[in-house]
């Protein structure tokens, strides 16, 4: 390592700054946070110091920089454009074995700023050896979308707490786990949602209660679409800390390869013609391993909400007093059509949308036709590819208009998207040209001829001949 990091103690012990401009400031205001007691030696200040300096919070003297000026700093900073007087200050700072940090010099420095990403008293500091401050804040930027606000809280709470837990569980190892109890179950969870009132009192319970620590809990996690990019933040969170991982078949692999090396992973994925578990019996295996203490992820494709029967196993889970959470994801309908260009609703052509399930006969026959066949609305079929030719028959058979324009999404939001575009009255015999297989997503209504201008995702749609009469005549 070039570089020893360090966190340094600055409250009411002084630090120098040489130099005035907006780069000094930035630093200042920085160590102002710290409680660190700023003097700014320059001839000229700017306004954003003369304002600090007004309200009292920096001390300026206003002159050049001199040799003694350095005799009192614990630190200093040399924010000058002029790199003669950069050099200055670092040698004057070394002979006197007080750390420098000569601002975009990296040479003449004895300390570097690292990226920071606060979550006082957590501190994550990200540095590149000083070779790249972009590299660096790009990382940091990350790590701010990884971090939950409430860390900062939680750090708070564990601080409050920790000679309680102590004197409570004196066994060293038995006192570890407590603490990674607490920071992975559900106070932290109490936290994050801001139960402060109910974090308190899970913690005394569990304090108190041998073993009590130890329940489990479900995330039921919407997983997108498919491209891992459109996992939330809170998603991402879930799976980096959950035991096991329950999931679907249409989990894309890219997402799975984003929870934890050490998870278990269990697939239960339901397909045409075969199931591998029940959903009775899926149900029974969260409520198992939640019971057994364990953090479960019940992870699905799209949203948990949205045909993915998540209200029968919170359903389940309540009545069996196991906790869980809801992370919602982006539904397969909104981001396969925004992959696909193809906008849910348009001010000139459709002013609702209609998410409807088409998987088996039954399901079809059960759907009210006569308000789903009305123009100026747009239709998104789930799980509908093999029941193509009852929606077309049905849809027509109720008033909406053969060259009503469709488009098939197929896997959408993943790197082999296809997108067919072509109008209703032929819409069986374009997804048998074109061999089109599941996953797919099945539009209907006027916007989907946009799905052929304003595909921007994956290779070019592919658009049946369609007239602008006919499309003209489908939007009337």
């Amino acid at each position: 390592m070039d570089y020893l990091p360090i966190f340094v103690a600055t409250d009411k012990r002084p630090v120098l700054v040489v130099g005035g401009g907006t780069v000094a400031e930035r630093k200042i205001r920085l160590l102002l946070r710290t409680g660190a007691q700023v003097r700014v030696v320059s001839p000229e200040i700017c306004d954003g110091l003369k304002q600090l300096e007004q309200k009292g919070r920096i001390e300026w003297i206003q002159r050049a920089f001199e040799n003694q000026d350095l005799e009192e700093a614990w630190l200093v900073y040399a924010a000058t454009d002029d790199p003669f007087l950069q050099k200055r200050v670092a040698r004057e700072a070394e002979a006197r074995r007080v750390l420098v940090n000569t601002v975009d010099d990296r040479d003449n420095c004895s300390f570097i700023m690292p990226a920071i990403v606060d979550r006082s008293p957590v501190m994550v500091a990200i540095s590149t050896g000083g070779t790249s401050p972009v590299l660096a804040r790009r990382l940091r930027d990350t790590m701010e979308r990884l971090l939950p606000q409430a860390t900062a809280r939680l750090a708070e709470f564990v601080g409050e707490v920790r000679d309680h837990i102590t004197r409570a569980i004196p066994e060293f190892s038995r006192r570890r786990r407590f603490h990674e109890w607490l920071v992975d179950g559900p106070v932290a969870r109490f936290i994050r949602a801001g139960q402060e009132d109910e974090a308190r009192q899970r913690f005394e319970a569990a304090l108190k209660e041998d073993g009590l620590f130890g329940e489990g809990h479900v995330y039921l996690v919407g997983a997108g679409p498919g491209d891992p990019e459109l996992l939330t933040l809170k998603a991402l969170q879930t799976l980096q800390a959950a035991d096991v991982i329950v999931h679907d078949g249409l989990v894309d692999e890219r997402v799975l390869d984003l929870a934890r090396r050490d998870a278990e992973f269990i697939d239960v994925a339901k397909k045409a013609g075969h199931h591998r578990l029940s959903q009775a019996r899926i149900n029974q295996l969260l409520a198992e391993r939640a019971e057994a203490g364990e953090v479960v992820v019940r992870l699905k494709g799209g949203d948990p909400f949205v045909f993915g029967r998540g209200g029968e196993e919170i359903t389940y889970l309540r009545e069996r007093g196991i906790a869980y959470e809801v992370v919602p994801g982006i539904t397969a309908a909104v981001g396969c059509a925004a992959y696909a260009g193809l906008p849910l609703t348009h001010r000139d052509h459709a002013h609702s949308v209609w998410l409807v399930t088409a998987h088996c006969r039954e399901s079809v026959d059960t759907l009210d036709w006569n308000d789903l066949a009305h123009s100026r609305q747009t239709l998104a079929f789930y799980m509908g590819v093999r029941q193509i030719g009852r929606v077309q028959s049905q849809l027509t058979a109720h008033g909406r208009h053969p060259d009503t324009p469709v488009a098939f999404v197929e896997n959408g939001c993943r790197p082999e998207q296809r997108v067919i575009v072509g109008r209703l009255g032929s819409m069986s015999e374009l997804a048998e040209r074109h061999q089109l297989q599941s996953p797919a997503l099945i539009y209907v209504g006027e916007v989907a001829r946009l799905a052929g201008e304003l595909n921007w995702y994956g290779q070019a749609p592919i658009v049946a001949e369609t007239s602008a009469e006919q499309l003209q005549q489908a939007v009337v």
